[in-house]
């Protein structure tokens, strides 16, 4: 089986996994176990995942379960941008 195909098998992610993933890197971000070249590249590779595995949802239910970590800074606002951007979100 190829990478694709393999890639093509998994499972979705649900909204609020994506969510609890991300409120964890803020997490290790604020307690000072990431500096931010390390959060950088740790938010970067998780995005790629995310666009690889897809989430599961319509774009309202995604953005309805990732827009209170925007409303509480959990997300910056260079961070939404990005996400949303390379998700197709936007």
């Amino acid at each position: 089986m190829s990478q694709d195909d393999s890639n093509s098998t998994l499972k979705p992610i649900t909204p609020e996994r994506v969510a609890q993933e991300l409120t964890k890197l803020h997490e290790l971000r604020e307690k000072g176990e990431l500096n931010p070249g390390n959060y950088d590249q740790r938010f970067a590779r998780m995005v790629g995942e995310l666009r690889e595995r897809r989430i599961s949802g319509n774009r309202q239910e995604i953005l309805a379960a990732l827009q209170p970590l925007r409303d509480r800074g959990i997300v910056s606002e260079t961070e939404w941008m990005r996400l949303t951007k390379q998700l197709g979100l936007a």
